[in-house]
């Protein structure tokens, strides 16, 4: 691992963001090429995968970047506390405003169901849609750490950036599952329920760039932008990952797979970080 770490520093910060989220990018498609293998997937298999990657979300926003955001700042009370408040309130409103102007449809909803603006989209683009959108944060949470910590910003390691970009590369493994097989269900050919399944996580390079040159750009920014990600990660975990779960008779399952991903991105952060 000394090794790796030695090779991320040597890297530009924007190079070092682009080829971690480039992996998490690649494991959403490695879960959606399954569709080449298998027509179905269960649905209680399904819902303990969305718990899981719940509960990787909610411990990456606490460990990976709350906690990191409020180290950075110094201080103490208000002054310690309020660049971290302020950035998840932003995030969660972020997250909000798309939510509300961008149409899109959650895994286990029905057309009908469909979010945001009136459209007459088909499933297929509106469901990528409501999984890209969750895709921006977590993209955008990789390159902040790895942008300020490949600049010796104080409090970002790269190995809690390295234990973030792991997790979210491991949670975003059933994400691509989620997606391209209920495509592939409805009868989609499995070339393009695997395209649209990689499809939905190609926003996350793109918002690691952009996070990293922020964050090069402005460093003072980097507590606020942590905190921005971790705000953004905990709307959709409520918003969408828990609701997803509830909606059939494998609600213990999706708990107990929660737990399990949050306990996982919990150890990566206290080994790693």
């Amino acid at each position: 691992m000394g090794g790796l770490y030695d090779w991320l520093m040597g890297l530009d910060p924007v190079v070092a963001a682009l080829v971690a989220t480039t992996f998490t990018w690649a494991m959403t498609a490695a879960g959606a090429s399954l569709v080449f293998f298998f027509r179905t997937l269960h649905r209680k298999l399904l819902d303990g995968m969305l718990g899981f990657t719940g509960g990787v979300m909610v411990a990456a926003s606490c460990f990976g970047l709350l906690i990191p955001a409020m180290d950075m700042t110094g201080g103490e009370g208000w002054e310690n506390v309020m660049p971290a408040a302020v950035g998840f309130v932003v995030g969660a409103l972020f997250l909000y405003a798309l939510d509300k102007l961008t149409p899109h449809l959650h895994i286990n909803f029905d057309r009908s169901e469909a979010e945001g603006p009136q459209t007459d989209w088909h499933r297929t683009t509106l469901l990528v849609l409501a999984i890209t959108l969750h895709n921006i944060p977590e993209g955008l949470a990789v390159g902040v750490l790895f942008g300020g910590a490949a600049a010796g910003i104080e409090g970002a390691t790269i190995g809690g950036a390295v234990a973030l970009a792991i997790g979210i590369g491991i949670q975003n493994f059933p994400e691509g599952i989620a997606v391209s097989m209920p495509l592939r269900r409805q009868g989609v050919s499995r070339g393009r329920s695997f395209w649209f399944g990689q499809l939905s996580a190609i926003v996350e390079p793109v918002a690691g760039v952009v996070g990293a040159i922020a964050v090069m750009s402005i460093q003072p920014l980097l507590p606020y932008a942590l905190a921005f990600a971790a705000g953004a990660m905990i709307y959709v975990v409520v918003e969408e990952v828990i609701p997803e779960t509830q909606r059939d008779r494998f609600t213990d399952v999706a708990t107990l797979g929660f737990i399990g991903g949050f306990v996982l991105m919990m150890v990566l952060d206290v080994v790693l970080g």
